[in-house]
């Protein structure tokens, strides 16, 4: 028996990406840069180090550095500023903000279990194809650049 090209062909070519968007949000009818384009990793990591590291200072200095105080406080302020604001102070230096798909900040409640599914980190870490955390799916938010 002889194994010629067609017969492995298939699985040369790579996996079928026909249903697969050419740039994160391009799903949800966002821009592929720019203002409004979903903010990438680089800056979603580096805005969640700022806002712990803030969360760090205060706990330090107000319950010397207890870990599930540096836990709450981090909650505490995703919860206020990204429920009122639709940021974090990490996001507004970074230029990221969190909406809902129509346009608006998430709300207090939806904020709220953003914060708390973010706490767990797992949800955070695990992306789909427009880069949204499952944090970010459950609660029906967006973070994108400013």
């Amino acid at each position: 028996m002889v194994v010629d090209r067609k017969d492995i062909g298939s699985w040369l070519s790579g996996p079928d990406t026909s249903g697969i968007s050419r740039y994160p949000g391009a799903r949800l009818g966002l821009p592929e840069s720019g203002p409004g384009s979903i903010a990438r990793a680089g800056r979603r990591f580096a805005a969640i180090i700022v806002d712990w590291g803030l969360a760090l200072l205060i706990s330090n200095y107000a319950f010397g550095g207890d870990a599930w105080a540096t836990l709450a406080i981090f909650a505490v302020e995703q919860t206020l500023l990204v429920g009122t604001l639709g940021y974090s102070i990490g996001h507004r230096l970074l230029g990221i903000s969190v909406i809902r798909p129509g346009g608006g900040t998430p709300g207090p409640l939806a904020a709220l279990v953003r914060a708390l599914l973010l706490c767990l980190v797992i949800p955070a870490v695990i992306f789909d194809p427009d880069q949204r955390g499952l944090h970010d799916r459950a609660m029906n938010t967006l973070l994108i650049r400013r």
